[in-house]
């Protein structure tokens, strides 16, 4: 499943079904899944996995939450980050949060699907793959200066897809740590 589907809690509902079926086919069903939630505060079109990730962490539901408003995961921590992570959580499934940059009508939509995303891309960086299951929500048009874009998105969008996402990742892995407890 490739699409994107407008934020909102009809979306959450579908999305955290697949993610659900994702997570199964990784198997380790009883070991929580650890979130990646790339981006920087200082562009509001490339906050979303930060806002995602201060969502997760204040419900306090998901034990492993790496990437915050307040500590984000970006271009200079990345490697870093991942390396501590396969290191500190070798057995566990990797959700990776993004943003991206995509067309005008995918402009708020979110996307679930099977294996890692390519972090910076839009902005022509060549960082490392992330994840075994990926989540990317589109903060706004891909044009020929992506980091233009990047600092005009619409704050609410971002917010939106942070709150869809959240919603998400909480119905299809929450159900996997309390069931296991």
């Amino acid at each position: 499943m490739n699409s994107y589907f407008p934020a909102g809690d009809a979306s959450a509902a579908i999305l955290s079904r697949h993610l659900e079926y994702l997570l199964r086919q990784q198997g380790n069903l009883c070991v929580p899944p650890v979130i990646l939630c790339i981006g920087t505060d200082r562009m509001i079109g490339d906050c979303l996995g930060p806002l995602v990730g201060t969502n997760l962490e204040r419900a306090g539901k998901m034990p492993f939450v790496y990437g915050t408003l307040c500590s984000p995961v970006h271009a200079l921590n990345l490697q870093s980050t991942l390396e501590q992570i396969k290191k500190k959580h070798p057995r566990n499934t990797l959700i990776a949060v993004d943003a991206s940059l995509g067309s005008m009508p995918h402009i708020g939509s979110v996307s679930v699907r099977s294996g890692g995303l390519r972090p910076g891309a839009g902005v022509s960086k060549n960082l490392s793959t992330a994840g075994d299951i990926s989540i990317t929500g589109v903060t706004n048009i891909e044009d020929g200066c992506p980091w233009l874009a990047l600092q005009t998105a619409r704050l609410s969008t971002v917010i939106s897809m942070a709150d869809c996402i959240t919603d998400c990742i909480h119905r299809a892995a929450g159900y996997r740590i309390t069931s296991c407890l």
